[in-house]
């Protein structure tokens, strides 16, 4: 119950972090509560409030324990993104004892409050990640919200760390080695329920009696003493040293990790290694080792290049970064489709589970049903498997409106064009939405390629027009790229980002161009796989190399799953677009070779590669008798730099152009977009790791299979200049 008793309130330095008060019983509540910020972070703020804490709470007579809480709807979300981006921008490390004695101070403030002999718990009242998980699990106690929609976790291998705060450790005690695992190797998420069955809570509770829960624990004299600081203690599951199935599962998982990564992660690794040898040493000596690993990892360019872009840039394109300041927030209530598609479809189900309201038209009331029936299918597998209830689908289900009348987007403040990838059948679509849309609503066009600019003369209004490439299946792609038109108004822009906010996905910025930023970033890799098989090279070679590089397909097979039927159309209506001007490249004429041959890719079962109905494949043998192979094979190693430098030579030239503007935007939208090797952490980041000079060296090598792959002028520019893109 509630103490209706005085409190008492002192030590005011960290007030505006941590908000401290001691009741009648000796019980100190820190009230974790960081001035000026939406969600806690961990700062060395917040450090040093947290060790200030940890000290009274222990050398104070009249206390008899603490608990820890947060005044926030999330308890702690993790590293302070300022202090990530400063440490980035650090041209000089200091020496390898200071990094480590920095790295070391969560740990050692929490290893003092697991031993200091008096009790702590930790009131989990909102989502805890990373070194706010850390926190609680070094608390005595732990009882979280017993809300399904609040998760734990520790996902720094995401953005190649491992928790540094001695979270391998106690994960690994609290849980095993075969529980900690994938926690730990996949960054995965767990509710309070969860946590229960692992061990990892110690119970839950309604969000209001979290407190008084704790409170209780303490004036029950509870022990204080960790189970893995008693002699005797043995970690569930066992260890290397005393169960050979621990053993073959740490052997396993290297295995697949190196299978799956090709080693160009090392966090995976480091986890691993903490997980192996910090199970046979005393908890003080594993918290060191675990340091050691975050310090070495901290250091790597790999760790960098993904903190970036995937964490530090990213962060910032989801909080709008680029909106322009004037126009107020317009969220949109209800959203226009026009194009039941694929496309149209997954976009339809994204903006239904964000709770807006769709109308989505299509030729005829059939054709526009296939929105519903995308969604049942994609909703109907979740409710299969428990992971969402029948009711929630259902409320999904009933805010798409299916029309065969274009007349009915009357009232939607934007409404996205999402039909076949056709100028003629854009235009005509947008010249009949018009007379339904008002002075202030926004069209926006789903294209992957044709540019803004040229579509927005079908609009009587091109000001408000805008593109908006989603990537399929729109309903799970995080990435949306926003391209702006010539005559594209601020407010469109705004207005478009605040919806793309709304749908809870990650927007990138660019200017009009043919092909956009993406689909030039992605076309170039394709272009270069398949002329190389044109130029003799072994297919299979090509293929592999690209998939070790970290790519998610080779370019072969991504052109098989697009359809090369497909290609060649964007082909055949890229000529029609540029006349005299149309260059065909490399990759065209053989796609179009191919699909003379009745070969459309894995839609009807055969393209570059033969498909058998179990599902897999194998390269087909015509290939060969069309391109024979080279008597003399490239190495592996000039292969993968073709892959990697086609790529980041076409990101340049999109900086060049004034296509792209930031570097972030490039490094976000080819790695959550078109599945540029995430461990570079993007073309631009990439650069700045090779070195301008040490770049434009190796494009004059490569030079000699093209001068596609000489170094643009930008990169020349840096070369003299010494420059990068993130000083």
């Amino acid at each position: 119950m509630n103490n209706p008793q005085a409190i008492e309130k002192d030590n005011k330095t960290f007030d505006h972090i941590m908000k401290v008060v001691v009741d009648l019983e000796g019980i100190a509540v820190g009230t974790i509560d960081q001035d000026g910020r939406a969600a806690n972070v961990i700062d060395q703020d917040m450090l040093d409030a947290l060790e200030e804490f940890v000290e009274r709470v222990l050398t104070d007579d009249t206390i008899r324990g603490a608990i820890i809480t947060s005044g926030k709807t999330t308890f702690v979300a993790g590293a302070d993104l300022n202090g990530i981006e400063a440490s980035l921008r650090q041209t000089e490390q200091p020496d390898p004892q200071t990094q480590f004695e920095r790295n070391f101070s969560l740990s050692r403030i929490l290893r003092r409050l697991e031993t200091g002999g008096k009790p702590f718990a930790c009131a989990l009242n909102g989502i805890a990640m990373g070194g706010g998980l850390e926190i609680a699990l070094a608390c005595h106690y732990r009882i979280a919200a017993d809300d399904p929609r609040l998760v734990h976790g520790l996902p720094e291998v995401q953005v190649g760390l491992l928790p540094g705060g001695g979270g391998t450790q106690r994960v690994l005690r609290l849980a095993g080695i075969f529980q900690a695992m994938p926690l730990l190797l996949e960054g995965k998420t767990f509710t309070a329920a969860k946590g229960l069955e692992l061990g990892l809570i110690h119970a839950v509770a309604p969000r209001d009696g979290l407190v008084d829960n704790a409170r209780q624990w303490i004036l029950g004299e509870p022990d204080t003493v960790a189970a893995w600081d008693k002699e005797g203690y043995t970690i569930p599951g066992g260890t290397p040293a005393d169960n050979p199935q621990v053993t073959e599962a740490l052997a396993g998982s290297r295995h697949m990790v190196m299978a799956k990564t090709h080693g160009r992660y090392p966090a995976p690794l480091a986890i691993l290694s903490c997980l192996e040898e910090g199970s046979v040493l005393p908890m003080d000596e594993a918290l060191k080792l675990e340091c050691r690993y975050f310090t070495e990892l901290n250091n790597d360019p790999t760790a960098t290049a993904m903190m970036r872009t995937l964490f530090v840039n990213k962060t910032k394109a989801d909080k709008l970064v680029g909106r322009p300041t004037e126009p107020d927030r317009r969220p949109v209530t209800r959203l226009g489709l026009i194009g039941a598609g694929s496309m149209g479809a997954g976009i339809a189900l994204a903006a239904a589970q964000k709770r807006l309201a769709v109308t989505i038209v299509d030729r005829d009331m059939d054709a526009a049903n296939n929105a519903l029936r995308y969604a049942q299918k994609k909703m109907g597998r979740l409710v299969e498997k428990g992971r969402v209830a029948q009711e929630k689908a259902d409320s999904i289900y009933a805010r798409i409106h299916p029309s065969d009348d274009i007349a009915d987007l009357a009232g939607c403040e934007l409404v996205v064009e999402a039909v076949f990838e056709d100028r003629g059948v854009k235009a005509d679509v947008t010249k009949r939405a018009a007379d339904a849309l008002g002075d202030s609503d926004v069209l926006a066009t789903n294209t992957s390629g044709l540019p803004i600019t040229g579509l927005a003369e079908a609009y009587s209004r091109p000001d408000r027009y805008i593109g908006l490439h989603f990537f399929s299946p729109a309903d799970r792609m995080p990435l949306v790229e926003v391209i702006r038109g010539k005559q594209t108004s601020d407010e469109t822009l705004a207005w478009a980002l605040d919806f793309i906010q709304q749908l809870g996905k990650t927007p990138i910025i660019v200017n009009d161009s043919r092909g956009f930023y993406t689909s030039r970033f992605i076309g170039s890799f394709i272009e270069e796989g398949i002329g190389m098989v044109a130029e003799g090279i072994d297919p299979a070679l090509v293929e592999e190399c690209a998939v070790k590089l970290g790519m998610p397909m080779g370019p072969l097979s991504i052109s098989d799953e697009i359809g090369l039927d497909l290609s060649a159309q964007s082909g055949k209506q890229m000529q029609a677009d540029l006349g005299d001007d149309y260059n065909p490249g490399r990759a065209s004429p053989v796609i179009n070779t191919i699909v003379d041959k009745g070969r459309h890719g894995r839609k009807n079962g055969k393209g570059f590669y033969d498909y058998a109905e179990d599902g897999s494949k194998t390269i087909w043998p015509g290939l060969a008798e069309l391109y024979p192979p080279q008597a003399e094979q490239p190495s592996a190693e000039d292969v993968q730099d073709r892959i990697l430098y086609v790529q980041v030579i076409e990101a340049l030239k999109c900086m060049q152009e004034g296509v792209l503007t930031t570097p972030a935007d490039g490094d976000i939208g080819s790695t959550l977009g078109v599945g540029f090797p995430i461990w570079t952490g993007g073309p631009f980041s990439y650069f700045d790791r090779i070195g301008a000079s040490d770049f434009v060296a190796n494009c004059d090598r490569l030079a000699r299979y093209g001068e596609h792959l000489a170094a643009p002028a930008l990169a020349r520019e840096m070369a003299e200049t010494n420059k990068r893109f993130y000083e």
